[in-house]
């Protein structure tokens, strides 16, 4: 008993010191002593989780331009109904079906940063007999009211198809339509585009093409945009996504991230260079986030760079924030490859 009581005079002995040497700190809030820089603090972007690409990237068709490394990934094929299903795809089409799609290549080197395009050919098809689907990037959010951008590059000998679009509701239903004639003719590529506005809102929707007529004609390059981007820009950004980054008010913003930027290996590094000039000629490579983990695959993960520096620095601009740009120094991820390399070889990485 008495240790106890020793043990509680010295606590409350302690506490009475302590309360003693308190030192008194006042702030005052509206005289600042010392001016603290405005890029002390920002954002980091980085793109995973897809936060490009089906991002902050606007773009809701996914393999547009069809060069993932399985062409045809986020696209089904519509065929008219065979004993009620609709959904035989592949396993059930005709020699006719099958010669309907073809996947080609171009034969030109200046293509070789879009090779892939997609061959359709048509007799006296109507609408409803042959079609495809997009799935956009684990499905399309569609606002009502909202006017979408449809473009498309094509090429073809006689003008003679027509492409039917819809946007289609989770449950099936059609909220949105649109008609886009090809008229030009030869032997370069056209691009094509229209406008459509939708009907309804939908968190889960899809994007579908009917094709109209006969002949034959290549298509690359699919896109649907919505117009209530950013700033309004064609083909741009999302603009309730990056309201929210400009309310935080950084001071500068990073980009485009830390391990994208190294890249698995050093062939699959980032390249600045390779994301600016039209869109249309920017190089498509996976993203490392791709196959990074075991338990979370990600198959159709991959970098088409509508989003490139350029639109960094703009973005950085708009904002209000100091650009960051993160560049490779000739070094892989660690975490991979750690591959290297030589010093006295760093020029084409920096």
């Amino acid at each position: 008993m008495k240790n106890q009581t020793l043990f509680l005079f010295l606590i409350v002995a302690s506490l009475q010191l302590t309360a003693q040497n308190r030192s008194t700190f006042t702030v005052q809030t509206d005289k600042p002593t010392t001016d603290v820089s405005s890029t002390m603090w920002g954002i980091f972007f980085e793109d995973i989780n897809l936060g490009a690409d089906g991002g902050i990237y606007a773009e809701l068709i996914k393999n547009r331009s069809f060069e993932f490394f399985k062409p045809m990934m986020g696209w089904k094929m519509l065929l008219p109904e065979k004993n009620g299903d609709n959904t035989a795809g592949y396993t059930q089409k005709t020699a006719a079906e099958e010669r309907a799609f073809q996947m080609l290549n171009r034969p030109d080197k200046q293509s070789a940063n879009n090779p892939r395009y997609m061959r359709i050919s048509l007799d006296k098809h109507k609408k409803g007999d042959l079609g495809f689907q997009n799935e956009g990037f684990r499905s399309m959010g569609i606002k009502k009211d909202v006017r979408y951008d449809f473009s498309v590059f094509y090429k073809q000998t006689t003008a003679n198809v027509k492409m039917h679009l819809e946007l289609v509701s989770e449950k099936g239903n059609i909220i949105g339509t649109g008609v886009f004639s090809p008229s030009e003719t030869g032997d370069k590529w056209q691009k094509g585009e229209t406008s459509f506005t939708a009907t309804a809102t939908d968190s889960k929707a899809k994007f579908n093409i009917w094709f109209e007529g006969t002949g034959v004609i290549d298509l690359d390059i699919i896109s649907l945009f919505p117009t209530d981007t950013w700033k309004g820009r064609k083909g741009g950004m999302r603009a309730d996504m990056i309201q929210l980054l400009a309310d935080l008010k950084p001071g500068f913003m990073r980009f485009p991230g830390g391990c994208i930027v190294e890249g698995h290996d050093l062939s699959l590094r980032y390249q600045w260079k390779k994301t600016i000039g039209a869109v249309e000629d920017r190089q498509l490579i996976i993203n490392r986030w791709n196959n990074e983990f075991a338990h979370r695959p990600a198959p159709d993960y991959f970098q088409t760079f509508g989003l490139g520096f350029f639109e960094y620095f703009q973005l950085s601009e708009d904002i209000g924030a100091e650009p960051l740009p993160i560049l490779n120094c000739g070094m892989a991820c660690q975490f991979n490859s750690a591959e290297l390399a030589p010093l006295d070889e760093l020029d084409p990485y920096i």
